[in-house]
């Protein structure tokens, strides 16, 4: 199970949130880095990802820098109480994938598999973390994401993440209970700017207005 909240703010904040988590000494940070993410969908209407009984992701996500090149297939499943509760609940299973395969993996899954493509979307991201916590800042062509994930094996998943956002001076009640997606349609809808199937950083994007501080 993958416990998690998460923040949405304005690209201009960027600087703000890096400097905030890089204040806290128990925090490790590790090299900002760009990522691809395909998303799929199953050929078999049957088994519908994004139907609402299943309501799940199935990507492929390609990561690389300067020091290192990565590669994982994910899918994710969000419960019944999802985003009933303070803190995100989903589960999720990953498979690591020699990035040299990518291209010939990305094949199987479209010309064998016959997958189809639901959409995809650039970023970059940067991690601070230690044994309990893991915060991403995720840098959307649409905005900054603030991500509070649990990685504590003996801890409460969810008082860890309430600690964890409490520390930075978020108010978990603030945090935005769905994925990266549903935020993008909801702010190309309230701001009457056509969504994009591919998420990329040359194309014009809604503005997200929220200050971190």
């Amino acid at each position: 199970m993958e416990y998690e909240v998460r923040f949405y703010y304005s690209k201009s904040e960027l600087e703000k949130i890096i400097d905030r988590l890089n204040s806290i000494p128990e925090l490790h940070s590790n090299f900002r880095i760009y990522e691809k993410t395909i998303q799929y969908n199953h050929s078999d209407t049957r088994y519908d990802f994004y139907s609402l009984d299943v309501d799940g992701r199935f990507r492929l996500r390609i990561s690389r820098n300067e020091l290192n090149n990565k590669c994982k297939l994910s899918w994710k499943k969000r419960l019944a109480n999802t985003t009933k509760d303070e803190v995100n609940v989903e589960e999720e299973k990953e498979v690591r994938i020699n990035p040299d395969d990518a291209d010939n993996f990305i094949y199987i899954i479209e010309n064998v598999m016959h997958f189809t493509v639901v959409e995809s979307y650039e970023r970059y991201r940067t991690i601070f973390e230690n044994n309990d916590i893991e915060i991403a800042v995720d840098e959307y062509p649409f905005g900054i994401c603030l991500e509070i994930e649990n990685k504590s094996i003996d801890k409460n998943p969810n008082e860890t993440i309430k600690y964890w956002a409490n520390k930075i001076g978020l108010d978990i009640n603030n945090s935005y209970r769905l994925s990266w997606d549903d935020k993008y349609e909801e702010l190309c809808a309230e701001q009457g700017i056509d969504c994009y199937k591919e998420l990329t950083f040359d194309k014009p994007m809604p503005t997200i207005q929220t200050k971190f501080f």
